[in-house]
């Protein structure tokens, strides 16, 4: 596997998101979802419609994932975010899913498109951009990581998102170098 980065510039995320969106809304809710999920591409790919809508058409909070590595009830419950909730809304009213059939479903197939497509997909929107390093679907799980932990988010907390067996293994994987960690600033101001 050829190692890639995260994108770590908002700008970039920003154009990367642009260009998606104006492409299809499919392709701008994957990079939607992996970026603020970190959710792997195999788990984005085999979500359908009925996974992320109530019974009610309303996109849910929390998406509850079969994840049978995990290990306690908190890891298998995914939050979807605002921009999320967003994206998902935005894409099912402009498309004519049903219920049962997968998120990212592929026009010729009516199967989930393939992880080569989402890859090629990010890579043209990449090019598009003109983002600097290799991008590749272990990107928006690293960009979520890289952004997650600049804020604030303890590298315990993913280390066990991401499985990893050590910290050291999140920092390199999310692209952090040891001397350079953020500083974290606990505030609790009661």
């Amino acid at each position: 596997m050829e190692y890639v980065d995260a994108i770590r510039d908002r700008k970039q995320i920003d154009c990367m998101k642009k260009v998606l969106k104006q492409r299809s809304p499919r392709d701008y809710l994957f990079f939607v979802l992996g970026i603020n999920t970190g959710l792997k591409s195999t788990h984005m790919l085999s979500l359908r419609k009925k996974d992320v809508l109530n019974d009610c058409d309303e996109v849910v909070s929390y998406w509850q994932s079969p994840n049978p590595c995990s290990t306690s009830k908190e890891e298998t419950f995914i939050y979807l975010n605002r921009a999320v909730r967003k994206a998902i809304k935005f894409y099912t009213e402009n498309t004519d899913l049903q219920n049962d059939d997968y998120l990212f479903l592929s026009a010729k197939t009516r199967q989930p498109i393939s992880r080569q497509q989402a890859y090629r997909i990010l890579q043209r929107a990449a090019q598009q951009c003109k983002l600097p390093g290799k991008i590749g679907l272990h990107s928006l799980r690293k960009t979520f990581g890289y952004h997650a932990y600049q804020q604030g988010v303890a590298i315990s907390l993913l280390q066990r998102r991401f499985h990893h067996a050590t910290p050291a293994e999140t920092y390199r994987y999310i692209g952090i170098e040891r001397s350079k960690e953020a500083r974290v600033q606990i505030d609790v101001n009661l």
